[in-house]
């Protein structure tokens, strides 16, 4: 017979692409999972993996035995919820992920409440940016993700991962004190099209909104500097370098040299969302776990109410 426990380490080496990395996923050493791999391949009676410079990828089997597996994972995944749930427990390890700035401002302060409030459960948490962050939890390498989405432009979820929406974020434009925009109360797009832009790099989901944001202008913003901390935008704002578009979850007080000035037609806008695998949808721990980041998002400045939740 298949195991499962083993099946479990065949995928996290197919998300990852290496047996360290799988092993960094699950929380056990390379040489356990490499153990379960060739014991699984002993069961199989096939090969599961071939080398391919220095990572690994499935063989034909090893392809098909994950994908066939992947429903009898979630259907386990599903079985274990309920019973979790009957027990009515929050308990157990959780591993979630989550934006760098939802980190700080969000997700810290509502895990150490909860934490606090159930003390047999476990939580693990790791920073990632939301597209990871949805495939972590697609494929079973976390069970709870924190991302963000700005306007209408949608993050795409799998049909097996639910969303609950957490709450709204606004980002403002950053300018140095003696800036000619400073003492302005708010901004269009229209009105920073000749200005040296302070960034995220090409491809994030921040730095799409920033050139969406500049479309009715007909200008691309001009990026003079890149950075994937807003922390570092703020600096290199204050150091008089560019402007930047920040937003204020998780932002720290800004310095005496940075003001914030708002932002209209379009309002820079994101929105803060939740996702877990619909087969943990009963688990208590899922549950207390999302519960909480609603609390938070509710209770946290600057995060406006969520619109009522997606299932």
């Amino acid at each position: 017979m298949i195991d499962l426990s083993a099946l479990v380490s065949l995928r996290a080496v197919d998300a990852t692409g290496s047996v360290s990395a799988a092993a960094d996923a699950l929380g056990y050493t390379p040489s356990a999972v490499s153990q379960q791999i060739k014991r699984l391949e002993r069961q199989a009676g096939v090969a599961l993996l071939e080398r391919v410079g220095r990572g690994v990828m499935l063989t034909g089997p090893g392809r098909r035995l994950v994908e066939e597996g992947a429903t009898l994972l979630l259907d386990l995944e599903q079985i274990e919820a309920g019973l979790l749930a009957e027990a009515g427990t929050v308990s157990g390890r959780l591993r979630v992920t989550a934006f760098s700035t939802a980190m700080r401002g969000l997700v810290a302060p509502a895990v150490a409440t909860l934490l606090t409030d159930h003390p047999d459960l476990e939580v693990t948490l790791t920073e990632s940016e939301p597209f990871e962050a949805v495939d972590l939890v697609a494929a079973g390498q976390a069970d709870v993700a924190v991302v963000h989405s700005w306007g209408d432009q949608a993050l795409e979820t799998p049909d097996h991962v639910d969303p609950v929406p957490v709450g709204r974020d606004v980002a403002d434009v950053l300018v140095p004190v003696g800036h000619r925009l400073a003492g302005r109360t708010r901004v269009s797009p229209h009105d920073l099209v000749d200005e040296d832009w302070i960034a995220t790099p090409e491809g994030s989901i921040c730095r799409r909104w920033l050139s969406r944001m500049h479309d009715g202008t007909g200008r691309p913003p001009r990026i003079a500097h890149q950075a994937f901390e807003f922390e570092s935008h703020v600096a290199m704002v204050e150091a008089g370098l560019g402007i930047a578009l920040v937003p204020r979850l998780g932002r720290q007080p800004l310095p005496p040299g940075v003001v914030a000035v708002a932002v209209h037609r379009p309002v820079p806008e994101r929105t803060i969302t939740a996702l877990s695998r619909r087969s943990m949808g009963s688990s208590p721990a899922v549950r207390a776990v999302l519960d909480a980041l609603g609390r938070a998002g509710e209770g946290t400045h600057p995060l406006a109410p969520a619109p009522r939740r997606l299932r």
